[in-house]
């Protein structure tokens, strides 16, 4: 008994069907490409940039345990710095995430060090002013020059190359579709590593943290300044597949949208969670209106509260709840 408990063939199995899992997931998402087309290509672009985000506010919420109100205003940073490098100077929209997420980080190191002495519901309400704030900044006659004020930017958005035969939305897709799966990858080798133990250690109980020689303070910035820089990659992706920016495009609710999306679709659940939960802020609303015009917000509200009261482990928490039962059912 005690050599199959300690025997790690079944571990190595489950961590072999998990990589062939996710081999196939990014399979069917490139695959995705040759079936979907325009508007659907957006959507799915949209659910994928979303997505991305929410990975990154997941890892500060559920698993170093910091809530945050204000991450709308990232993903506004990260909006707006690609669309005024694609704007100004002609960066190659593949290209501009990676710029978004460098001054999105650099933004989030600046914001996130002395707002991280706070917690709780203090750093929430610092994170709610910042988002508050943020498309009046938007609309300010200084960066005006640059924003383009409260009439945004339009985007001139080329597509790959004609040889690849692709046209802008599978163009848009393809580059969202490998941004995901970057930030896929990196989010699972963060929480399953070192950071993943200090977040959660921190998380847990601070003072326990600190015995275990876990520096806290660093492991709240790196938790903080990583969802940062995905929801800045978020954004910029998001204003490349929109390819229009005005400050009306990030309000405050932005910021409740994302934190619904992590909520909703599952704490602590590094890829499943977010996925869903920017699958429920995106289509819900859409199919919500089509269901009552005028009143779609009533039922997306209701909707939030009905997922909440079955399962507060969100969508994902019902998705491991129903394999668990047809495994157990499998098993009889």
């Amino acid at each position: 008994m005690t050599q199959a408990l300690s025997d790690p063939r079944p571990r190595k199995t489950s961590l072999t069907w998990a990589r062939l899992g996710y081999g196939a997931a990014a399979l069917a998402l490139l695959a995705a490409t040759g079936v979907l087309q325009g508007y659907e290509l957006f959507l799915a672009s949209s659910i994928l940039s979303y997505a991305i985000a929410a990975m990154g506010l997941n890892v500060l919420m559920g698993y170093n345990g910091q809530i945050s109100l204000g991450h709308g205003a990232f993903f506004a940073i990260g909006a707006y710095t690609a669309s005024i490098c694609i704007d100004r100077f002609g960066v190659p929209f593949a290209v501009t995430p990676v710029i978004a997420g460098v001054v999105g980080m650099a933004a989030g190191w600046v914001i996130g060090k002395p707002a991280l002495r706070l917690e709780g519901v203090y750093l929430a309400l610092a994170t709610f002013g910042l988002a508050i704030a943020t498309p009046t900044v938007l609309r300010s006659d200084l960066f005006a020059e640059w924003t383009g004020g409260v009439q945004g930017l339009f985007l001139l958005v080329n597509p790959a190359p004609e040889w690849t035969g692709l046209d802008l939305d599978q163009s848009i897709y393809l580059a969202v579709v490998g941004y995901f799966v970057l930030f896929a990858f990196l989010t699972l080798r963060l929480v399953n590593g070192l950071n993943g133990k200090a977040w959660i250690a921190t998380r847990d109980n601070p003072i326990a943290a600190r015995a275990m020689g876990f520096d806290v303070t660093r492991a709240k910035t790196r938790a903080f300044v990583f969802s940062v820089l995905a929801c800045s990659v978020g954004g910029a992706l998001q204003a490349v597949a929109v390819q229009f920016v005005a400050p009306d495009s990030f309000p405050f609710f932005l910021s409740i949208s994302l934190f619904t999306a992590v909520v909703v679709g599952g704490l602590c659940s590094p890829l499943i969670g977010p996925l869903l939960g920017a699958v429920f802020i995106v289509m819900v609303p859409n199919v919500t209106e089509e269901i009552w015009q005028g009143g779609s917000w009533a039922v997306y509200g209701g909707v939030i509260i009905a997922i909440m009261a079955i399962q507060p482990r969100g969508l994902a928490g019902m998705l491991g709840w129903a394999k668990a039962k047809f495994i157990t059912q499998n098993n009889r």
